[in-house]
């Protein structure tokens, strides 16, 4: 069996000079190897062909022709045939004569590819001889939505599929709920470009997630209609969602770090609001740790408090936002003040 695809394409110009390179010339050397004949395998500008020759040549073999004949082969050959369900409509309306008082039925466009005859293939640019080698025609119906349903979720290589294995190379995983798949399939059905159009949808949805979720620590996502509809308020709010939950844990380790700090050198600190969001902001920005980070910054602030409460009595430190940017600036100038008082 050989499938030839997109065989519309070689259909000849129907009106207009010029020389016609991809419409008649084709359809004969294609209805060459349609009729039983013995084809070659290797033509004589072929590469493959001239290096086999030249190997037979060297082992001393005769070089014949290796050929194939077609008479067993079926050719099934495709298209879309844009138009021509305009042309069909155009010939049976101009066939009516008189007036017809009956009211007149919006037909479909497979309607009309289905009364297709052969006179409208030639008209549409084919040779007699080419239409004539294929007597069995079908019209394809479009695919349904429900058709699209199918095709994303279980076809082998799905476009699904290849998004999946995509986000999963960053660590990262997302489900389709029902009513997603369902939206998903509908607007497909409405790009009218059949299979295509789920990778349309599909890439209007997920552009602005591959490129902004393998940086962020979110390792599952859901998307549901509200994703379909406005992926880039969804994808915000699932940022949005995951510094909520990184905020939450980096305010414990802020609690956990003060504790400690008061345990090992009898000083306690206390980080005012705009002191945790600006720590909390560096770990964002760092990709780091809280303890890293504190650790890093106050690698020195026990011995600036220990002289400044040995100076003035104090234990109790209240630590803001520029204390955090500018650790160093700001302890000097709380250790000078406290030898002045």
């Amino acid at each position: 069996i050989i499938y030839v695809d997109e065989v519309d394409k070689i259909a000849a110009a129907s009106s207009g000079g010029g020389k016609d390179v991809s419409g008649r010339g084709v359809q004969i050397n294609l209805l060459k190897l349609m009729e039983e004949t013995d084809v070659s395998l290797f033509s004589q500008t072929d590469i493959l062909g001239q290096m086999q020759a030249v190997m037979d040549m060297q082992r001393g073999k005769e070089g014949g022709a290796r050929t194939i004949n077609t008479r067993h082969i079926l050719f099934i050959v495709s298209g879309a045939f844009d138009k021509l369900s305009e042309q069909v409509q155009s010939r049976i309306e101009s066939s009516r004569i008189g007036f017809d008082g009956r009211e007149q039925v919006e037909h479909d466009e497979r309607d009309y590819l289905s009364l297709a005859e052969t006179r409208d293939f030639i008209d549409f640019g084919f040779e007699p001889e080419f239409v004539g080698r294929l007597p069995v025609r079908v019209v394809c119906n479009a695919l349904s939505q429900g058709d699209l349903a199918e095709i994303m979720l279980k076809s082998e290589g799905s476009v699904l599929g290849q998004y999946r294995s995509d986000f999963q190379g960053y660590g990262i995983d997302f489900a389709l709920t029902p009513d997603a798949v369902t939206l998903v399939a509908a607007k497909a059905y409405e790009e009218k470009t059949g299979a295509r159009g789920l990778m349309t949808v599909l890439e209007r949805t997920f552009r602005c997630f591959k490129f902004e979720l393998p940086s962020t620590g979110i390792s599952s996502f859901e998307v549901d209609p509200a994703t379909i509809e406005a992926p880039d308020a969804a994808l915000a709010a699932l940022l949005e969602s995951e510094q909520s939950v990184w905020r939450a844990s980096y305010e414990a380790e802020i609690d956990d770090y003060e504790a400690e700090f008061a345990g090992q050198h009898d000083v306690k600190i206390t980080f005012d609001q705009s002191g945790r969001d600006a720590l909390i902001r560096i770990c964002l920005a760092e990709q780091r740790g809280m303890r890293a980070i504190c650790e890093r910054r106050f690698v020195d602030m026990e011995h600036g408090l220990k002289l400044i409460a040995a100076n003035s009595g104090r234990k109790r430190f209240r630590l803001t936002k520029r204390f955090v940017e500018e650790p160093e600036a700001e302890l000097s100038k709380r250790v000078a003040a406290s030898v002045k008082t």
